[in-house]
């Protein structure tokens, strides 16, 4: 049998196995573009996912042709079914059909099918496989193709920046109607997703992340409907206001993120004898590196100050010291191996290289306006007392800014 074939047989077989997913499609007023969807998306499922599904059509109070049109399709299909919601709000339709179905695996796409469909297996295959326990597509990622309006990307990445400023936010695109969710995940967190609007992927999403849940992206192609009916400037209002709203929640510890993560938060990880899991520890091995880079600070800075200055030799004595230092503490203080955003780590540390120096310089530049002629061991002793102070600086900086997670 082939594997098309095999697809196809469980698709039909959704009604004597257990359900593995669930796709929701949230509608208003859509009686022009359901059908469409609807097959389309059917056949696509029955295709390609080799997996018992169903399609839940969820009508937000739609007044026009949307609920015959809903009955027509759960009649022909027997993996579709129609739900009937008396109040609009897309995020009240998915948690409706969410908390209430059956499925391992609950999703939902926009009646539009803005994404390419063939991102709809590597969005859930994480989450059957117990990987992953939330599941987006991200339009932001540098591997999608988009196409959509200069207007609708800004204000996209706009929203997406807010986020990371106001929340501390990890995932890259909030708003991207195309998700999944491990049905378990959704029935514990929905109750606590007070937005019911355009608001309810972000706050899902917060709460996922600070209980700890592997948040999984998945790149997609996508398409902007030219046709949206999304009033944009509402929207953003509402969302910033639900921004604020999720913010005090997260600082007053109204949530129950303990409890969630106590529940459905992975283990943390076995901590290895040579990565230090705490505060002294990390001082320790901070100060130890520290003290080694101070000391090839100075006998740089002695050998390159006669052919470059004080200043001179300064600079090219604490930017090499900082890139090597940055490199092991990288490794030996807050346990981070191999090459990933190895790049970015370094770039932060010449970030903090630069305050070191600004310091430092600002150090023997006072002492220079004060003693035009300070000896050479007056300069080296003003230098130390200068660096201890950029190393305190460059600890607190490393422990909450460039290795902020681990160190956490």
């Amino acid at each position: 049998m082939t594997s098309i074939a095999r697809a196809a047989d469980a698709g039909r077989l959704a009604g004597t196995e257990r359900l593995m997913l669930d796709v929701t499609v949230p509608v208003f007023n859509e009686e022009a573009d359901l059908a469409s969807c609807v097959r389309r998306l059917h056949e696509h499922l029955d295709r390609c996912f080799p997996y018992p599904f169903r399609i839940t059509v969820a009508d937000n109070a739609s007044t026009d042709g949307t609920p015959l049109v809903a009955a027509r399709l759960a009649h022909e299909f027997a993996g579709v079914r129609y739900l009937r919601l008396e109040q609009k709000g897309r995020g009240r339709a998915l948690s409706a059909v969410w908390q209430s179905s059956e499925a391992q695996v609950v999703a939902y796409m926009d009646v539009d099918l803005s994404t390419d469909l063939n991102a709809l297996l590597p969005l859930v295959a994480p989450l059957i496989s117990g990987h992953s326990d939330i599941a987006i597509g991200s339009r932001l990622s540098r591997h999608s193709r988009v196409v959509r309006g200069t207007k609708r990307e800004l204000i996209s990445r706009c929203y997406n920046l807010i986020l990371r400023s106001t929340l501390l936010t990890r995932f890259s695109d909030a708003q991207c109607g195309f998700k999944a969710v491990r049905a378990e995940v959704a029935r514990t967190l929905l109750p606590l997703v007070e937005d019911t609007g355009w608001f309810f992927d972000t706050e899902l999403l917060v709460l996922a992340e600070r209980a700890g849940l592997r948040i999984h992206e998945v790149p997609v192609d996508w398409v902007d409907d030219p046709d949206s009916r999304v009033d944009i400037v509402a929207t953003a209002i509402a969302d910033l206001r639900g921004v604020a709203r999720v913010g005090r929640a997260l600082a007053t510890g109204r949530l129950p993120l303990a409890e969630i993560r106590a529940q459905l938060g992975r283990h943390p990880l076995a901590t290895s004898a040579d990565v230090p899991p705490g505060l002294f520890r990390q001082l320790v091995r901070f100060a130890a590196i520290g003290v080694i880079s101070t000391a090839a600070y100075l006998l740089l800075y002695l050998l390159a100050h006669p052919a470059l200055g004080a200043q001179g030799a300064n600079l090219v004595a604490l930017l090499l010291t900082a890139i090597a230092n940055t490199a092991a503490n990288r490794r030996l203080t807050f346990g981070i191996a191999g090459r990933h955003k190895a790049g970015r780590h370094q770039l932060q540390g010449l970030v903090v290289f630069g305050l070191g120096l600004v310091l430092t310089s600002g150090s023997l530049a006072a002492l220079h306006a004060w003693l035009p002629d300070a000896h050479r061991a007056l300069e080296l002793t003003v230098l130390v007392l200068a660096n201890l102070a950029a190393t305190v600086l460059r600890f607190v900086l490393l422990r909450g800014w460039v290795f902020r997670h681990r160190a956490a």
